[in-house]
This record gives C-alpha cells, sequence and structure tokens, in this order.
C-alpha cells in the first residue's frame, strides 16, 4: 500500500519528493491519518489530491485524513539525525565516533554524507547504504554516504573502566500471586500478574490484575453496531487503561461488570500514537492479595563516572550574608539535598494516560554542609517540535536545543548527582519527580523517593495569599527569571534554606 500510495502522489509535481512518514490508526474512531512531508511549498488543490489518493488506499471502514508538513532540512540538522540513528542501530560504531566525524554536504537532489571512522569500519559499504535509507524516511529528497578511514584503530579509543556504562541494562520485571482467580475467557488458571508500573515494554502476551475504576462502552463498524470496553485499573503500584473487544457470548456479561471489581486482563501491550497500549483478548476474575506490599524495585548501579554532563562548583558571595552558619540547623549540616527545577514540552506527567511530555531543561543545585556548593544545569533535546505556548512561557527556542543532549544522554549523570541526597523542589512531588522517575526508570535507574516539596513547607510556616514560587520569593525579597529550570532551582534552594531555618527541623520526606 505505501508504495502504490506515494508513487501516485508523486505524480503532483509539488509533491514529486514527497515521503510517507507514518500512518496514525484509531480503532475507537475508526479513522485513519497519513502523515506526509514534502520540501516543497503546497497548494489546497494539492492537499486535496493528497486526501483523493488517500483515500483510495484506506480501507472503507476507515474515515481518511492527511496531515502534510513542509520540512527542508539543512546540513546540521541531517548530521544530527544520522547520530541518532547511528548511536540506536549500531551502538558499536556509535562508541567509536566523535561530534566532528559525521560530515553532511548539500547536493543538487538531497544530501551526501561521510562519517570517519575507525579501520575496522572503513571498508563496510552496507551500512552507509542502510543509514542513506532510514535517511530518506525521515526527510525528502536522496541521500547518499560514505565510510572514510579516520586513520585510528580501537587501541585509539580511550580506554573504558566502566563496561557496566556501555551494557544494555534489562529491567527486572516484578509479578504477583493473583487471588480468587475465577475463569470468564480463560481455559487455563492465570497463577500471576506483572505489576502495572513495570508495563512498559511490548509483548504479544502479558497479565495484569487489578480493580476496575471505570468502565466504558464503545461502539464501533460501519453501522456502530459492535462494541467494546475500555477499562480503567489499578493494582496499588500504578493505573493503566485496558481496551477488551468481547466475544459476542460474553458482551452481557462484561456489561455486568462494576467499579471496585478484581479483574485479571490478559491481552498484548503495542505502541500506539507514541504510548503503551494494552488490549486484551480474555478477561477473567481476580484480585491483587490482601495487605499487598509491592516489592521495591532495583536500580542500575549509580554510573561510576560523569559522562555528558559534569556539574559544576558553584559559590554565591550572597550566601555570606544570607545564610548566616551561626543560624543554619544542624539537620541541614547533617544531609545533602539536591534542589531542582525542570523545564518540559508540557504538562503530562502520567504515562499511561497518553503521550508522556518531554524534559527540556534541568536546572539543580546541591546543597552540603547547609551551603549551596554544586550546580547541574543543562539544556535537554526532546527530539519533537515545542508549542508556542510553551516558547513563549520559558523563553527556550527549538534552536536553543537542537544541540543539547538528549535525555537518554542526561538522565545517568543527573542520577549520579542526586545519589544519596534527598530531593527538594516546589511542586516536587505532583510534577517534577514524576518526570524524572519516569525517566531515569525507563534507563534503569531507580530514584529514593526521599522528597521535600517547598510547597507544603510553605503552607506550614508562611501565611501568604498563595504559594506559587514567585509569591513565597517576594516573601524572602527574592529577585529571580521566572520559568527557566536554573533560576527556579536556584531560588527553591535560598527559599529551602530560610524555610529550615525557621522550622529548625527537617519535615517528614514524602
Amino acid at each position: 500500500m505505501n508504495d502504490s500510495f506515494i508513487k501516485e502522489l508523486r505524480t503532483a509535481p509539488d509533491f514529486s519528493s514527497a515521503i510517507l512518514s507514518k500512518i496514525t490508526l484509531e480503532s475507537d474512531k475508526m479513522s485513519a491519518t497519513l502523515h506526509i512531508v514534502t520540501d516543497k511549498s503546497y497548494t489546497y488543490e494539492d492537499e486535496n489530491f493528497a486526501l483523493t489518493t488517500a483515500r483510495k488506499y484506506v480501507p472503507d471502514a476507515f474515515s481518511c485524513n492527511v496531515s502534510i508538513t513542509k520540512l527542508t532540512p539543512d546540513c546540521e540538522m541531517v548530521a544530527a539525525k544520522l547520530n541518532t540513528i547511528i548511536a540506536e542501530n549500531y551502538k558499536a560504531l556509535s562508541a567509536t565516533l566523535t561530534c566532528d566525524d559525521v560530515k553532511v554536504e548539500k547536493t543538487e537532489d538531497g544530501f551526501s554524507f561521510t562519517v570517519f571512522v575507525i579501520s575496522t569500519y572503513s571498508k563496510d559499504e552496507n551500512i552507509p547504504v542502510l543509514l542513506a535509507n532510514k535517511l530518506k524516511t525521515c526527510f525528502c529528497g536522496n541521500f547518499t554516504g560514505k565510510f572514510i578511514d579516520s586513520g585510528r584503530t580501537a587501541e585509539d579509543l580511550p580506554a573504558d573502566d566502566d563496561n557496566e556504562e556501555n551494557e544494555t541494562y534489562v529491567m527486572p520485571i516484578r509479578s504477583f500471586k493473583i487471588a480468587d482467580f475465577n475463569a470468564i475467557d480463560s481455559a487455563e488458571k492465570a497463577e500471576n500478574a506483572i505489576y502495572i508500573s513495570d508495563l512498559n515494554f511490548i509483548s504479544e502476551k502479558v497479565i495484569i490484575c487489578g480493580t476496575v475504576t471505570d468502565i466504558r462502552e464503545r461502539t464501533y463498524g460501519k453501522e456502530n453496531n459492535k462494541v467494546y470496553f475500555v477499562f480503567s485499573v489499578n493494582d496499588t503500584t500504578a493505573a493503566t487503561r485496558v481496551t477488551y473487544f468481547p466475544r459476542q457470548k460474553n458482551v452481557e456479561r462484561t456489561r455486568g461488570l462494576k467499579i471496585g471489581d478484581g479483574i485479571v486482563f490478559t491481552g498484548k501491550t503495542e505502541l500506539f500514537n507514541g504510548y503503551l497500549r494494552f488490549t486484551a483478548n480474555a478477561i477473567d476474575y481476580g484480585k491483587v492479595p490482601e495487605n499487598f506490599v509491592p516489592e521495591k524495585r532495583p536500580s542500575k548501579p549509580v554510573p561510576k563516572n560523569y559522562f555528558c554532563i559534569k556539574p559544576e562548583p558553584f559559590s554565591d558571595n550572597a550566601q555570606t550574608n544570607l545564610f548566616d552558619k551561626d543560624y543554619i540547623p544542624d539537620c541541614l549540616k547533617e544531609n545533602s539535598f539536591v534542589v531542582f527545577d525542570l523545564e518540559t514540552t508540557g504538562l503530562n506527567s502520567v504515562a499511561s494516560s497518553g503521550n508522556m511530555d518531554k524534559i527540556i531543561e534541568i536546572g539543580a543545585y546541591k546543597i552540603e554542609n547547609g551551603e549551596i556548593c554544586r550546580s547541574f544545569n543543562t539544556f535537554v533535546n526532546p527530539q519533537c517540535k515545542l508549542s508556542d505556548e510553551i516558547i513563549k512561557l520559558t523563553g527556550i527556542s527549538e534552536n536553543m536545543l537542537k544541540d543539547a543532549p538528549t535525555c537518554e544522554q542526561v538522565m545517568p549523570d543527573f542520577f549520579k548527582f542526586c545519589s544519596g541526597c534527598i530531593l527538594v523542589g516546589h511542586n516536587m512531588a505532583n510534577f517534577d519527580f514524576k518526570f524524572v522517575d519516569y525517566y531515569c526508570s525507563k534507563l534503569g535507574y531507580v530514584l529514593e523517593r526521599r522528597i521535600i516539596d517547598t510547597i507544603a513547607l510553605s503552607q506550614e510556616l508562611l501565611f501568604l495569599s498563595n504559594y506559587k514560587l514567585n509569591t513565597v520569593a517576594d516573601h524572602f525579597g527574592i529577585d529571580f527569571n521566572h520559568h527557566r529550570a536554573a533560576d527556579d532551582a536556584y531560588v527553591t534552594a535560598k527559599i529551602f534554606i530560610e524555610l529550615i531555618k525557621m522550622k529548625k527541623s527537617l519535615p517528614n520526606t514524602l
């Protein structure tokens, strides 16, 4: 279907080099959207032509839409994508390259790239072709490439004394024994269910079990005469949504299920619109064991070295006056704290509710012996477009992020920076911690949940009209550039120290 559609689409002059970047299917709405990328300006008539052409290749049962993006890449954009493709698909090769080893030039009909490689890869002719083909799925135009011997050998590379940093870490999947199983669909008894909080992988067979918190019945088909159900379910470790298409004989029985029932779902997981979707092919009765206490997830070890972002020593002359050491409580001197703030692409901090938003900036400061002593500040490339609202709110542009490290590169270093420390932030528990916990855990790093939220602390100790960060800062006479992570984190650190000086003890961590 893809090749035939593109061949016909390219008969239009303005789509002569267009590509089909992806197809989005929404089964609950029975709709299909074809995402087209072109490097030429297009007209309203071109858009209609694309929609008419797409309609020929989409099944009649689905409504049909097209989304057209005009994208004219430059050499830097292609080089960044090429580095990402190599890192994702050829890890051993990527480990031998530096940022100066990939060169891209514009040609009449596209781009040509050269990768300067160690002698081991210099005669490989297959990988450049595969890389060019992958680039063609991302950008319009023709791509060619070659490897050239850089003159370096494997012996010339820096010694790697920390092998575990380059090993893929597989997060252990935890499970519990299902209680009170009673079959509805299944011929065999389901013995164990995995934690919903560990449901972050694609599999053809997965079993989960939990309490139903919501049930929705929906219809599909040409005459809307078929039904399916969407369940929200919680097993105390996390919550998720489950789509279930019942056999005809089980429709009425499914309608009889209610909120509060314990259900076992057997099905598969797949990526859909950027997040993981669970579709059940069987449901049965079953419960989370009584007095269930989730097993603590083991963490990947703290990295031995910083690899991407290294903390900087920090000193502020204002601390000499603002934080009189004679008045600093022992609880501040005896513990280490990391105060941090994030800027993100949006407010969605719950992965199971949809496409988790991305981190675009981390600002963090370490407090030791009652003083702010080290900083960890970086932009993070989200590898997606920013909304106008976020650009306006934060002052962060896509150009500022294009050369920044990715979240996968930053989080091991941030995890090391936080190791052994109590985490502090303003609205930390409800927002910032959820992001770093999610993106750390994807890499196998489990943050210790010792959190102090300065909102709760301010509410306990101060009497203000509200407890927004700028309001609390005004109370202490602190000026700052709000909605930038480094500034917000530094001000929060100063506020935290002042609040603990007032309280003279640490609050309970969350």
